[in-house]
């Protein structure tokens, strides 16, 4: 009979190891709580997983395709309002020229005043 104990008690060292290990502890416990579902809950949240992945694919290529148009809007505009300053420039130099040609200065044509009435004078 001693034979007996001492089997058992060697079957009982043998299964308090592997109870004590975590990872068989966390599988026990997944088998009792999910059973064989366990495999259409990875299924799911694999798929949950991919579905996620892929639209962060999405949307980070229509963040960048805006972006590009942004940066082509932003570079049009610039385009376009060094163009019309450019034109306000020139626009502004014709009219100064023109005002400059229209107006007389004010020597030059007291100078012509005097020369007119000489002439008039020696008539």
């Amino acid at each position: 009979m001693a034979t007996k104990g001492e089997n058992t008690n060697s079957d009982a060292g043998q299964a308090n190891p592997s109870m004590t290990d975590p990872s068989t502890k966390i599988e026990a416990i997944k088998n009792l709580i999910f059973g064989e579902n366990i495999q259409a809950y990875n299924s799911e949240f694999d798929n949950i997983k991919n579905d996620i992945l892929a639209k962060k694919q999405a949307l980070e290529n229509l963040i960048e395709e805006v972006r590009s148009e942004l940066i082509q809007n932003i570079d049009n505009l610039s385009t376009d309002l060094n163009i019309r300053i450019t034109e306000l420039e020139t626009n502004m130099e014709n009219k100064l020229d023109d005002l400059d040609e229209k107006k007389v200065d004010r020597r030059q044509l007291g100078q012509l005043l005097i020369n007119l009435g000489e002439k008039i004078g020696k008539e």
